[in-house]
């Protein structure tokens, strides 16, 4: 099966455990206002490779991965999910450690056949990236134009599935670097036992030359980048408030 590729990166250092080999694929249904990579929003320029292929190249490098392994982002790649089972599971086979970049928008609960496919990705899983765009519903649909109910959905799924989960959450001044919004985030991820890594980032402006070269407006253009001091005290923030909510939950348990 052919998987529709933007790029491959064979250095890739914080994706994951180690050093990685990198795959970004095409296709994303969010139109996030921070996205720097609006290039691959859809299929157009895609390179078409096969699991076969993917792995043959990783082989060329492989001496650099023995404490990292594969990681594929993008884009969305559960747009692609046959192509990635077909590729996770070949690589497994390999004995190879896989990781997972995603946003969650593509789960549904509700069809038995999609929901067999997930439950077959995750055996071949080992590490999800997840990226929690906004905590708030309303605000969510404004930064992102989709819904976070699926996203909050798979948490649960993958909490469920007992998989190895990292949080990505990126802060913008105005938009998700609020104090509110961080407690908020904190309180809902203590509900979460396999979390075992939260990454906040700070918010950057670097994708703006490609916005313009592809003649789509910047609307993040008069928003200042966050610092990486913005980053730190906002994952103290959240991490607080991960920290009281569980305090609370285990009082709460004490007393049943």
């Amino acid at each position: 099966m052919d998987g529709l590729i933007h790029s491959i990166e064979t250095f890739g250092t914080v994706d994951g455990p180690g050093t990685r080999y990198v795959v970004f694929v095409k296709g994303c249904p969010m139109r996030c206002k921070y996205c720097h990579n609006p290039d691959t929003w859809d299929a157009t320029g895609a390179t078409k490779m096969t699991p076969d292929e993917i792995l043959k190249d990783y082989d060329g490098y492989k001496e650099f991965y023995k404490k990292g392994g594969i990681t594929v982002t993008g884009g969305e790649p559960l747009v692609q999910i046959d192509f990635l089972i077909e590729l996770f599971e070949k690589a497994k086979e390999k004995e190879i450690h896989t990781c997972l970049d995603t946003s969650g928008i593509m789960f549904r609960r509700d069809n038995p056949e999609t929901l067999a496919k997930y439950e077959r990705l995750m055996k071949s899983t080992d590490l999800i990236m997840l990226d929690i765009k906004h905590i708030d519903p309303k605000e969510h649909l404004e930064l992102t134009k989709q819904p976070c109910d699926n996203i909050f959905d798979f948490l649960k799924f993958l909490d469920e599935q007992e998989k190895e989960i990292w949080i990505r959450h990126v802060v913008v001044p105005g938009i998700t670097l609020i104090p509110e919004y961080l407690k908020r985030l904190g309180t809902f991820l203590a509900h979460f036992k396999h979390i075992k890594a939260l990454d906040v980032l700070p918010y950057h402006d670097m994708g703006k030359t490609k916005y313009e070269q592809m003649g789509i407006d910047y609307v993040l253009k008069d928003v200042e980048p966050a610092t990486k001091a913005d980053a730190i005290e906002a994952r103290n923030t959240i991490i607080e408030a991960m920290k009281e909510e569980r305090k609370k939950m285990q009082m709460e348990h004490n007393l049943d």
